[in-house]
């Protein structure tokens, strides 16, 4: 169910993947790899919001740090919910590709 308060917060991260997605456009990708990073960043976005729930104090922080937060080297949150290991690890690469882009460009800041 989508509650009004998650919104905005939803739109400041489209706003943050924008970027990830055009750099990725621009980077010859298949259809089918472009589509698994596009379903990868709505599941990411998911788990974020799923975050600002059980911490919201994290909604007082700047989107672009709540997202650059959620991913490291290594990948993105687990997926709450009962994800194979095959799909953790297709959402794992499209989150460190993320972060090493947030990295590169700053926008971790």
């Amino acid at each position: 169910m989508v509650e009004a308060r998650d919104l905005p917060p939803g739109q400041q991260m489209v706003e943050c993947f924008k970027p990830f997605l055009r750099h990725l456009l621009s980077s010859n990708l298949s259809a089918k790899t472009l589509r698994k990073h596009r379903d990868n960043l709505w599941q990411l976005g998911g788990e974020i919001i799923s975050d600002l729930h059980d911490s919201p104090r994290l909604r007082k922080w700047p989107m672009a740090q709540v997202v650059f937060a959620a991913l490291n080297d290594e990948g993105g949150p687990l997926i709450s919910h009962s994800a194979s290991e095959e799909q953790q690890r297709c959402f794992d690469s499209t989150c460190r590709k993320l972060h090493s882009f947030l990295k590169d460009d700053g926008g971790g800041d």
